[in-house]
């Protein structure tokens, strides 16, 4: 009876610490603040919460000029992608193939889990969100494909 009544207690204050913290608000899209991004190449990157590299959740938006093609590759965590503008395309597969690709146009959303060898390309302009749980990174299935 006192362990559940501990256990009671403790998920109650915890509870009670995470609904005293701030929220992070982005109130409009242009309010991010965007930066070039590593990869892929002339892309940029907003930093929304969290850190990727760290063992935590994570938001990224990323903006993606037209014709941008990530070769395929791999991630150590789940990926997930919210599409905030244009029209993104996803395919499954350790060879980049547009035929096998899906389109997801704004407000569209993609899961690929961990470990899952996928490709990706632009056909306009586009901003997407990732957002995960860290550590992330990316593992290209051709070494060569990976941003020197």
């Amino acid at each position: 009876m006192k362990r559940t009544l501990l256990a009671i207690s403790a998920i109650a204050l915890v509870s009670t610490l995470a609904l005293a913290q701030d929220p992070t608000v982005l109130p409009q899209a242009d309010a991010a603040k965007y930066a070039p991004a590593p990869f892929p190449p002339g892309s940029q990157q907003a930093i929304i919460v969290g850190n990727p590299k760290n063992a935590e959740a994570y938001v990224i938006r990323v903006k993606l000029a037209k014709g941008t093609k990530v070769a395929p590759h791999t991630h150590p965590n789940d990926e997930n992608v919210t599409v905030i503008a244009g029209t993104f395309h996803i395919g499954v597969g350790e060879k980049f193939d547009e035929a096998k690709g899906q389109t997801v146009k704004a407000g569209g959303f993609v899961s690929v889990p961990k470990g899952r060898p996928h490709f990706a390309w632009v056909s306009e302009d586009s901003i997407i969100q990732l957002h995960g749980v860290g550590p992330a990174g990316a593992t290209f299935v051709n070494p060569a494909d990976a941003p020197k």
